[in-house]
């Protein structure tokens, strides 16, 4: 099953997951280490990370390393530029009531 790259960084733990994996890439060990849960756990994360295609894998030896895809992470940044634009155009016509009102108490 494909899922969304939101289902991917709805939780906190893929979200610390993602930021370790932007450093350098990992072995599912070398990550569980970071956290206080289940190898297990961290492996369910791991998969779910995986299947939104967040991150890529790479088997070295009897090893496999995790790598992130950070280029997935662009679908983020423009549904959140939306928001942005949003945001900042509120900001502006707060400011404009706020200097009528200021120019009004003069």
């Amino acid at each position: 099953m494909r899922r969304d790259i939101f289902q991917a960084i709805a939780d906190p733990t893929r979200r610390a997951i993602v930021m370790l994996l932007a450093v350098q890439p990992m072995t599912p060990n070398a990550i569980a280490e970071h956290f206080e849960t289940s190898r297990q756990a961290v492996s369910k994360h791991i998969r779910i990370l995986v299947e939104c295609d967040l991150l890529d894998q790479q088997q070295q030896g009897r090893e496999i390393q995790y790598h992130l895809r950070a280029d997935k992470m662009l679908e983020v940044e423009q549904w959140l530029e939306q928001f942005k634009a949003l945001m900042a155009q509120r900001f502006t016509q707060l400011d404009d009531v706020l200097t009528r009102l200021k120019a009004r108490k003069k």
